[in-house]
Order: structure tokens, then C-alpha cells, then sequence
């Protein structure tokens, strides 16, 4: 993967989060990892890895916790690097810092695995705004009217240089560039991204793109109908 910067500045290596629970589903996680469930045909984080390895990124790795025999038995015939969660799982935050000696020190893509895309590869929109001097994240977020299959207000406001602080009208859609360092300063074993996110907006070095399609959440049973209607038919 490249873009104009230069290349240790530019993502090398994708981190795809599918350690959770998946609580939220209810019964159809009793057995089955969440990413696993299957939506359109295909176990859902199929969708998000066909977008990943479009990208051609030198690693692709998967954090695993909940039920990760199954998942690995999957990830691990299609190239998917495992980066296993024991004995609790680290939450988002923790996974990342966790499953850095598989991604290496550059930036790097994370991606929610629970969420489906309508549109251009939201993989390839991030890189396309990257700008390393400026940013430590990039995330990809959707106006709420482009969400579906999520209730509630917004995370984000984005002002008109990209820089972004909490709540309004865009919603994060699971997928980022980030810079890495800053997890070494966080004391915590389990913790959110949200941590880094913060540090990284008192600097003012937290940053959005706009997804110019449709997004849906697949983090509940009605999801996959919802996201299952968004695939298969056109929407403006």
C-alpha cells in the first residue's frame, strides 16, 4: 500500500478486531463467534477481509479471544496472522498494543468486523486522506442518514480542516489509520482506543474522512436483515 508519504508514515499491515463477545446477538453467539455469523452467503468478517486484502497490505492479523478455535480454523487457511487474547480479553486499545510485534511499528489499519460497506473500500478512502504530518488517527466516518441499522446520535464532529471532537452528526464507521506510540504511555492491561483517541485530540491530531456511501451495523440480530437488504439493492 502506498500513497505520497513517505513510507514508514503510510500503513503497512491491517488489524482486523474479532476478540468480543458479541453480546448484543444474543443467542446467535452462544456457539458461534460474531464474526462468524453468516450474512449474505458469507460469515461476516469475510465481508471486511475482502476489503482488507484488496489492499494488498504486507499483514493482515486478527485478534481472537471468545470462542477462537472456530475463528481460527477460518482466518488461518486464508493468510490471517492470529494474535490471541488470553486470559481476558484487552478490549480494543489493549488488542492493538497487544498484536504489535505482528504489525510492525508504521501506522496501521484497524477495522470493526461487524459493520458492512456500501460503496468504495473505506480501506482505500482512509489512505487517500491520510496525511501523516497532521494526523496520528484518520478515521472513517458516515453521516448518520448514510447509517443503518444503528440508533442514537452520533459520535463525531468533524470542523472544516477534518479535525474532530466528540458528539454531532458522524458516526465511526470501525475502520482507521492510526499511529501506534502513544499505546506504550497507557498503564492499563485492558483499555479502549477511546484513550488514545483523547490524547490524540488534545493535541488536535485527530482526524475524520467523510465515507461517501452507506454503512450498516451488524452488532445485532436485526442487522443482518438490514445489512443483507443494503447488499443486494441500489440506495442513493
Amino acid at each position: 500500500m502506498t500513497n505520497a508519504t513517505h513510507p514508514q508514515d503510510s500503513p503497512e499491515s491491517i488489524l482486523l478486531f474479532a476478540a468480543g463477545f458479541g453480546t448484543r446477538m444474543k443467542a446467535l453467539t452462544q456457539t458461534c463467534p460474531k464474526p462468524m455469523i453468516a450474512v449474505a452467503g458469507q460469515p461476516l468478517i469475510d465481508h471486511t477481509l475482502t476489503l482488507a486484502q484488496a489492499m494488498q497490505p504486507r499483514h493482515i492479523v486478527a485478534n481472537l479471544h471468545y470462542l477462537p478455535h472456530i475463528l481460527a480454523a477460518h482466518l488461518a487457511p486464508k493468510g490471517v496472522l492470529l494474535s490471541q487474547e488470553s486470559p481476558e480479553v484487552l478490549d480494543t486499545g489493549g488488542g492493538l498494543r497487544h498484536a504489535l510485534p505482528l504489525l510492525g511499528s508504521a501506522p496501521v489499519f484497524t477495522a470493526n468486523t461487524d459493520v458492512i460497506w456500501k460503496g468504495p473500500n473505506p480501506f482505500q478512502v482512509a489512505l487517500n486522506a491520510w496525511d501523516p504530518a497532521r494526523m496520528d488517527a484518520l478515521l472513517v466516518c458516515i453521516p448518520i442518514p448514510r447509517c443503518h441499522g444503528r440508533s442514537g446520535a452520533g459520535d463525531f464532529t468533524r470542523d472544516s480542516n477534518g479535525r474532530i471532537s466528540r458528539g454531532g452528526e458522524l458516526v465511526y464507521g470501525g475502520v482507521q489509520i492510526v499511529k501506534t506510540a502513544g499505546l506504550a504511555s497507557i498503564k492499563e492491561d485492558v483499555f479502549s482506543l477511546n484513550l488514545l483517541w483523547n490524547d490524540m485530540a488534545r493535541d488536535g491530531r485527530l482526524f475524520a474522512v467523510e465515507y461517501p456511501g452507506h454503512w450498516c451495523d451488524v452488532g445485532h440480530p436485526e442487522g443482518i436483515a438490514i445489512a443483507e437488504d443494503l447488499i443486494a439493492n441500489d440506495v442513493v
